[in-house]
């Protein structure tokens, strides 16, 4: 009895000490995996459950840390930019997305599902390259992230439009998109009058 004792504890210690070793997760990651265990399919009556499957809670989650990520590289580009064009374009972003990222915040909260309060690693990662840089150099590695991160939240937004199950955020999407595009279009032209 003492030896199997002895085997679980340190089984036990084993697990615990992998567990630790995992590393942090950044804001999306933990919204994520709380989502996962909110699921409706598993184990609704422990946690609540979500009212959206596991793919449209996870495009809720990428779609607000793309929006915060807009909205702190605007004001950013706000402190660091002298170029008129960039200035629009910063306070574009920074109006659209939080009116965005306003209402996508009221659908997950009616949805119940788990948002991230900050910006995951990549985006992070980006606003301390970009705030590193400035005059000509900022401005033109600005506007290459943001011709980047548009088609990637317009490709985002486009298949959550076209293939999501929930209705709301599939209203959301298809609301969105435009207004991507319409961002997207102005900052390739701000872009291509930098070559």
């Amino acid at each position: 009895m003492k030896k199997l004792n002895y085997l679980l504890m340190v089984a036990v210690a084993a697990l615990a000490f992998q567990a630790c070793n995992n590393g942090p997760k950044d804001a999306k990651e933990t919204a994520d995996s709380l989502n996962k265990t909110k699921d409706t399919t598993s184990n609704a009556m422990n946690t609540g459950g979500i009212a959206v499957t596991n793919d449209d809670a996870k495009f809720a989650t990428d779609a607000a840390v793309a929006g915060m990520a807009e909205v702190a590289l605007g004001k950013l580009a706000l402190e660091k930019t002298a170029n008129a064009q960039i200035k629009d374009f910063a306070n574009m972003m920074v109006a659209d997305h939080s009116k965005a990222n306003d209402e996508l915040m009221a659908i997950a909260k009616q949805k119940n599902i788990t948002l991230p309060t900050t910006v995951d690693e990549e985006h992070q990662k980006k606003m301390d390259d970009l705030s590193k840089k400035s005059g000509a150099e900022f401005d033109k590695a600005y506007a290459d992230a943001m011709v980047d991160g548009h088609k990637k939240v317009l490709d985002m937004m486009k298949g959550e439009a076209d293939n999501g199950s929930d209705a709301e955020l599939k209203a959301f999407a298809s609301k969105t998109a435009p207004v991507v595009q319409t961002h997207l279009s102005a900052i390739e032209k701000i872009h291509d009058s930098m070559k």
